[in-house]
C-alpha cells in the first residue's frame, strides 16, 4: 500500500493563522493518514514555524505518526547541532522519522542572514550528508563546516532514512550516492517512473540497494467539484510558487477525494511508496479529513494491501 501523508507547512486556520503542529498531528493520526512532513525555512517572508520544532510537538503529541522534513536544507545549519537535533526526535519518536535534504536556495534573505553563501549550498550538503552517519552513530567526527573541530554526540542512534530532494540529473545522482530514496516535487508519475530508472541504473553501478521514492503533489481537496478549481490552483502555483503554468497543470490535482486518490494510486503504479500531499487553500481541519477520505479510497486501501 502506498503510505500517504499530509505537508503541515501550507495549512493554515480559517482565519489565515498557523495551526499548531501538535493539533495537525493528532488529528491526522486519528484520520487514518501515515505522516505528517515540514518544510525547512529561516525567512520566507510570510509566517513559518521551525521545522525541527514542529516535527518535535507533532511526534510528541502522535504515537504511530511517522514525521519527516520535506525538506531539511543542512547546508543552511551547523551541523553538530543538527545531527542533534535529528539524534533527539529519534528519542522522541524512535523508527518514525523521515530525513528529506534539499539544496535550497529560495529566498536568498535566508541563506544571508544565516552568514552561509548560497553558492556554497551544494559542497556544504553532501559534506553534511556524508558525515552525519558519523556523528548520529556516536563516532568521533570531522566536522566540514568547521575545519578542525571534532565531536562525539551521544547518545548514539540510527540514521533515518534519507531521502533526496529535486528532480534534476544532479540531485538523482546526490540521491545514488548519499541517499536512501528520492523525494521530487511537483513530477508528473511518468516522470517518477523515469527517474527511478535512471536511479536504479545508478545505484546498480555503485553497488547499492536498490532506491526508494516518496513524492510530494499539490493539491486542492474538496468534498464537491464546485470548490477550488484546476484553473485556480494553476494560478496558485504559478503565481506563489513560480511553477511554469504548462507544469502546474501537469503536476497539480484538484477535486473531490476519488480525484486525489486515483492521483496517488498513478504515482504508486510509477514506484512511489510514499505520497506527501501538500493542500493548497481550504482549512486545516477538512483537508485533513478529506486526504484522509481520499487515502480510504486509493487502490492499495481497497484490496487491503
Amino acid at each position: 500500500m502506498v503510505k500517504t501523508g499530509i505537508s503541515y507547512s501550507s495549512l493554515a486556520a480559517k482565519d489565515g493563522s498557523l495551526p499548531a503542529p501538535q493539533d495537525v498531528a493528532r488529528r491526522a493520526e486519528q484520520a487514518g493518514l501515515d505522516s505528517l512532513w515540514a518544510s525547512d525555512h529561516l525567512a520566507t517572508g510570510a509566517p513559518f514555524l521551525e521545522s525541527t520544532v514542529s516535527l518535535a510537538a507533532a511526534a510528541g503529541a502522535t504515537e504511530r505518526l511517522e514525521v519527516g522534513f520535506g525538506v531539511l536544507q543542512l547546508a543552511l545549519r551547523r551541523l553538530s547541532w543538527t545531527a542533534k537535533q535529528l539524534g533527539t526526535l529519534h528519542a522522541v519518536a524512535p523508527g518514525r522519522l523521515h530525513l528529506g535534504v534539499g539544496l535550497g536556495g529560495v529566498p536568498a534573505q535566508e541563506w544571508q542572514a544565516a552568514g552561509v553563501p548560497v553558492a556554497e549550498r551544494a559542497r556544504r550538503t553532501d559534506e553534511a550528508l556524508r558525515a552525519l552517519p558519523s556523528l548520529l552513530a556516536g563516532r568521533r567526527t570531522d566536522l566540514p563546516d568547521l575545519p578542525g573541530a571534532k565531536v562525539t554526540l551521544a547518545p548514539a542512534v540510527p540514521t533515518p532514512p534519507v531521502w533526496i530532494g529535486g528532480g534534476s540529473p544532479a540531485a538523482l545522482r546526490r540521491a545514488a550516492a548519499l541517499g536512501d530514496g528520492w523525494l521530487p516535487a511537483a513530477v508528473t508519475p511518468k516522470a517518477v517512473a523515469e527517474g527511478l530508472d535512471v536511479l536504479r541504473e545508478l545505484r546498480a553501478a555503485a553497488g547499492r540497494p536498490a532506491p526508494r521514492v516518496t513524492v510530494t503533489v499539490f493539491a486542492a481537496l474538496d468534498g464537491h467539484l464546485g470548490g477550488l478549481g484546476q484553473q485556480d490552483l494553476v494560478d496558485v502555483l504559478h503565481g506563489q510558487f513560480g511553477f511554469p503554468r504548462e507544469l502546474a497543470d501537469a503536476v497539480a490535482v484538484s477535486g473531490p477525494p476519488q480525484r486525489v486518490a486515483e492521483r496517488i494510486d498513478a504515482y504508486g503504479q510509477a514506484g512511489a511508496e510514499h505520497v506527501v500531499v501538500c493542500p493548497i487553500g481550504g482549512v486545516w481541519e477538512q483537508q485533513v479529513e478529506l486526504l484522509a477520505a481520499a487515502r480510504e479510497r486509493t487502490g492499495g486501501a481497497r484490496s487491503g494491501t
